[in-house]
């Protein structure tokens, strides 16, 4: 698949997962608020390391899986953030690279997106929700 291509994909899921989001309501909302949190810090923490304008090929990687975690939590769209979660669904290593990740943009996220690092603040203080049950259990 070329870059081009790929590119329009990723435009295509994108807008597919926007409007995903208008149509579920608020707590979707908040689903697509904590993806695009989750990118720019990514993107923060690329530049400051790597020294790229976009994001490179590790750490885009990082943030597709992020966002691939985000499409299968259990909690669904009553998620808590993740660092008060109780069940941790990243593999050991990308764990351990999104917690450097978030160490070193969550400061300086409210110098460079501060209505995202203030309702991610806001919703690491919301009440953990109970462990959603397996399906197929009652």
């Amino acid at each position: 698949m070329s870059t081009e291509a790929a590119d329009l994909t990723a435009v295509k899921v994108a807008a597919a997962r926007r409007h995903d989001d208008r149509a579920m309501g608020k707590a979707s909302r908040r689903l697509g608020r904590e993806r695009r949190t989750v990118r720019a810090m990514v993107e923060l923490y690329c530049a400051a390391h790597h020294g790229t304008d976009g994001l490179c090929a590790a750490c885009a990687a990082l943030a597709d899986y992020a966002d691939r975690r985000l499409d299968r939590c259990p909690y669904g769209p009553d998620k808590p953030t993740c660092v008060s979660c109780p069940i941790h669904c990243y593999r050991a290593e990308p764990r351990e690279q999104m917690r450097a990740v978030m160490r070193f943009a969550g400061p300086r996220m409210l110098r460079t997106h501060p209505v995202l690092a203030i309702f991610h603040l806001v919703d690491g203080r919301r009440p953990v929700p109970p462990p959603p049950r397996p399906a197929g259990r009652s």
